[in-house]
């Protein structure tokens, strides 16, 4: 895949091209046979009769769900909001020591160790 293709959006065609129809085709029997596999299709069926016969009952499931999504959310930006003073990360603590050794003349500077793997007994 070339950088071009990556970030120009390349046109879908219409399901009646010629050129995409076979493709389209198979896709859309694809779908299907996944969906009939899974038992999606009954799933929606039974759900949607269910729906239908039970209108509010539907809707308050469907809305209480979402309200509690949203609700859960909340509560969860509060935490985030409200939540203590981080602790510092390793490379801030590096920092902080550099700092603290760059002020303080009287610490010998850090210097590589010569480390021989032979004597590693």
């Amino acid at each position: 895949m070339s950088w071009k293709k990556l970030f120009k959006p390349v046109e879908m065609p219409d399901k009646n091209d010629p050129k995409y129809r076979e493709t389209y085709k198979e896709q859309v029997t694809a779908g299907e046979k996944f969906a009939e596999v899974l038992g999606i299709k009954k799933l929606a069926g039974y759900l949607q009769s269910w729906g239908s016969s039970n209108k509010k009952l539907f809707l308050g499931l469907a809305f209480g769900f979402v309200i509690l999504l949203f609700i859960l959310n909340v509560i969860r930006i509060a935490r985030v909001v409200n939540r203590p003073e981080r602790k510092a990360i390793a490379v801030e603590r590096v920092d902080q020591a550099l700092q603290q050794r760059k002020e303080n003349k009287n610490v010998k500077p850090l210097t590589p160790v010569d480390y021989d793997v032979a004597n590693e007994n």
